[in-house]
């Protein structure tokens, strides 16, 4: 990662290289959480230089001060509740450390945060963007094999490059995915996902040839198929079926569906690998939306109809 600490005093950076390695080698934190942590921190210690106070003379008081100056340089509510997050986290070692007696900034709020209800697309969107993709040749049969197993299971980007041939079960029809922070989770994948992901791996040898790789989708060099690459690939197919939509969407569309088809509230978590419910429960109100649509379109054609008679 590129640390900018040039402007931190030796002490502040050493204190935060600390806290950094803390949070990789001991609570095995996210590497992207580690991040956005560090960058949080460095932002608070620049804050304390700039008011000529050391870490252990902060206090309750001047830490609001600081939130509230991160206000006025415009971060969103977002970024805030990051910080706090990072500060929580952050204090939590200054009292293991000895620089602070208690962890006071558990005593601030996070922000309130109004979720961005996410963008799905309809079963006849998902079926209308997959047709488009070529699948005369092997690549195009990865390809299509690869989005209907991330619109089957729901998966992220990165789960469904790290996914492993040792973890796909065909006969129970399941895979075993390793989401976010190591955790493992089990999904079932249905007949598309089946079907394609066979048409791939029977072609999948003309392309990795004598090489050993362990994971189910490659590139045309034959190794493991990155984030980016799949990113990319999808940009191009979105472009072709002219449905504006993002890799993400499919898993979007995913969880929408199941609430759509019946499916509680507790298994689109549990299949989605999230750890708080409210995170999954932002599909119910993307189901709540689409039938409203349907409904508003049903009396509109309804009225339309009655005044043909």
């Amino acid at each position: 990662m590129e640390k900018k600490t040039e402007k931190l005093s030796v002490e502040n950076k050493r204190l935060l290289e600390s806290f950094y390695s803390e949070l990789i080698s001991i609570e095995g934190k996210a590497s992207l959480t580690c991040q956005t942590y560090y960058f949080s921190i460095e932002a608070f210690l620049l804050y304390a230089q700039s008011q000529n106070k050391t870490v252990q003379a902060f206090n309750l008081q001047d830490l609001i001060l600081f939130f509230v100056t991160r206000q006025t340089q415009g971060i969103n509510s977002l970024t805030l509740a990051k910080d706090i997050s990072a500060m929580r986290s952050f204090g939590d070692f200054l009292v293991r450390v000895g620089i602070w007696s208690e962890n006071f900034v558990l005593d601030v709020d996070k922000p309130k945060l109004a979720h961005a209800v996410p963008k799905v697309l309809s079963v006849e969107q998902v079926d209308s963007l997959l047709s488009v993709i070529d699948t005369t040749n092997p690549l195009g049969i990865r390809d299509r094999s690869l989005f209907e197993m991330i619109y089957s299971c729901g998966l992220r980007i990165s789960e469904a490059s790290s996914l492993e041939l040792a973890n796909v079960h065909f006969d129970e029809g399941l895979i075993l995915v390793n989401g976010k922070g190591s955790k493992e989770r089990i999904i079932p994948f249905g007949y598309d996902a089946r079907f394609w992901l066979e048409k791939w791996l029977e072609v999948r040898p003309s392309i990795v040839g004598s090489k050993n790789v362990p994971y189910v989708y490659v590139n045309y060099r034959g190794e493991v198929l990155s984030r980016k690459g799949i990113w990319k690939r999808f940009q191009e197919i979105e472009q072709l079926s002219g449905i504006d939509s993002k890799v993400h969407t499919l898993r979007h569309s995913f969880a929408t569906h199941l609430l759509s088809g019946g499916a509680d509230l507790r298994t689109v978590q549990e299949l989605l690998g999230h750890s708080d419910l409210s995170t999954t429960q932002i599909y119910t109100h993307v189901d709540e939306q689409a039938l409203k649509s349907f409904h508003s379109e049903f009396i509109d054609n309804d009225v339309l109809s009655k005044k043909d008679q």
